[in-house]
């Protein structure tokens, strides 16, 4: 496992049409951590990591970057996401690698990166938002189509892409279900609202939630594998799977026959585009979302946090602050 280490940096300049951060509040995400094992694809070393970031912009440069200083800001980490709103360009990146992220006391960005802090969010809420919400509110509502009062199921309602498609749905009107594999998350989700939730290291778990409840319209889910073919047998005809990662890798095999037969979706998703962050942010102010936040910690305490979310005990986000 790689180390983080605290070094001391020149302060970054920022180019034209940048404006410069100071950090107030960040928050943790599985990249940084897949970096740190490598596990990502086209890994550059020696940059400093982070895409979740709030704080103020101190400098700038260019007429357009100037209208930003003394704001309080969350930066959009998309970097280059292109002109095709459905789907990211080939040179598509995300703050925090290759380019240098939120993960120290100052960070250069594009003007056109920043949208103002919500006042019904503290700096270390709104930090907890960009990756994690963006990914969530871009499955359930352009991929997902969730419409108010459908079932929809929210796998692995601990991570952090999983909660806030959790409290997305709910908001929405949603009729929502969740799973875990660990009781205490099933709990809290339930005292949140949820209709029910299911332990999916139980044997037979679907098998109960399928003849209780007769099906979902949705499911959101992050782990891929076999239970993909639960989640099929699950649905109610013209059902969606909507997935935004494969944790658990490939399934062995894809029950297409009931798929075709129930006019089934299974839909792949990423993080989001830029119109999507503007009206995902809109939507946590509109709707009073607090974000689930398992702790605020000192800046410099993110290597453990990092150790801590790698044994994935915690409900809601690791957020750390300046």
């Amino acid at each position: 496992m790689g180390h983080a280490a605290q070094v001391d940096i020149p302060r970054p300049k920022p180019a034209p049409g940048q404006v410069l951060v100071k950090i107030k509040a960040v928050s943790l995400n599985r990249r940084e951590q897949w970096i740190r094992d490598g596990l990502y694809p086209n890994i550059k070393t020696n940059v400093i990591l982070g895409s979740d970031g709030c704080g103020t912009v101190t400098a700038a440069n260019g007429k357009i970057a100037e209208k930003w200083i003394g704001k309080e800001v969350i930066i959009n980490p998309n970097i280059n996401w292109g002109s095709n709103p459905e789907v990211q360009s080939r040179e598509y990146e995300i703050l925090g690698m290759p380019k240098d992220g939120t993960f120290a006391e100052f960070v250069a960005v594009d003007a056109d990166r920043l949208v103002e802090k919500p006042k019904t969010l503290t700096a270390g809420e709104a930090a907890a938002l960009p990756l994690s919400a963006l990914t969530a509110y871009r499955a359930l509502f352009n991929k997902g189509k969730l419409k108010k009062g459908e079932k929809v199921l929210i796998s692995g309602v601990g991570g952090g892409v999983a909660q806030f498609a959790f409290q997305f749905a709910m908001a929405a009107g949603a009729e929502v279900y969740v799973s875990s594999s660990q009781d205490h998350k099933l709990k809290q989700a339930i005292a949140m609202g949820a209709k029910m939730g299911f332990n999916y290291k139980k044997k037979d778990w679907s098998k109960e939630l399928w003849r209780t409840k007769g099906g979902f319209d949705l499911v959101i889910d992050s782990a891929g594998g076999d239970q993909i073919n639960s989640f099929i047998k699950m649905l109610q005809p013209a059902g969606r799977i909507v997935f935004y990662g494969a944790t658990n890798g490939l399934p062995g095999s894809l029950d297409l026959y009931r798929m075709f037969w129930n006019q089934i979706t299974l839909q792949g998703s990423t993080m989001g585009n830029d119109q999507e962050f503007a009206a995902m942010i809109k939507f946590v102010a509109s709707q009073k979302i607090k974000p689930l936040i398992d702790s605020e910690r000192p800046f410099y305490k993110i290597s453990d946090g990092l150790d801590d979310m790698v044994e994935g005990k915690k409900m809601g986000k690791l957020v750390f602050t300046l």
